[in-house]
């Protein structure tokens, strides 16, 4: 039984692998990540499809929450690695990178990269994209199962993350990737299974 609920839990909570990775790597992406000393994690683009329950406002929030769910999710996650000494680069805090982009008028006023940088005063900034096929929210996927008897893919989220290095102004790294989580896929989950694949890639490496 206890072995049983084991591997249930591991079930609900699993991230699969649906496609192959791409990753683009610059020659010098380990010599400028190298030289970087701080480095910010923009808030990510999120798109869900419209839904004709939902109305536009509410569409919008939802996007604007998940958004912040993952920049948290994704912070915490270096954060960790930094503690562990996996890298040296410092990492601005949340609370700063965004008020000073809401003080830019980011992202109602869209910004280049390298405006970005600038407004942040960093030296290298990562940015992602999320184009999630529904929220991240289960709750009626899971009362489905229990009725029905049947597990499947709750969410299907195609990511895009990158690296952009400020004082050349070039993108250095980026890791492409679709996944599909299951039951009990969370955004700190499926930000888990993310970094934990293309941390394999990074630059910010000791």
């Amino acid at each position: 039984m206890k072995l049983f609920k084991q591997f249930l839990l591991l079930s609900l909570s699993m991230i699969m692998l649906s496609s192959c990775a791409k990753i683009f790597y610059s020659p010098d992406a380990k010599q400028l990540a190298a030289k970087q000393k701080i480095i910010a994690i923009v808030p990510p683009k999120v798109s869900i499809p419209a839904n004709k329950k939902v109305e536009a406002e509410a569409l919008k929030e939802q996007q604007r929450t998940e958004s912040l769910n993952f920049q948290n999710e994704m912070y915490s996650w270096m954060l960790r690695r930094k503690m562990q000494g996996k890298f040296s680069q410092e990492i601005q805090e949340i609370e700063t990178t965004n008020a000073k982009l809401k003080k830019a008028g980011y992202p109602e006023t869209p910004l280049t990269n390298a405006e970005i940088c600038g407004v942040l005063g960093v030296d290298g900034i990562m940015t992602s994209n999320y184009s999630l096929s529904k929220p991240m929210s289960d709750g009626a996927a899971v009362a489905v199962g229990l009725l029905v008897g049947v597990w499947g893919a709750t969410n299907q989220v195609n990511v895009s993350v990158s690296i952009t290095d400020c004082n050349k102004q070039k993108l250095i790294w980026n890791y492409d990737h679709t996944f599909s989580g299951s039951v009990g896929s969370t955004s700190a989950r499926l930000v888990d299974g993310l970094m934990r694949r293309a941390s394999k890639k990074i630059p910010y490496k000791n």
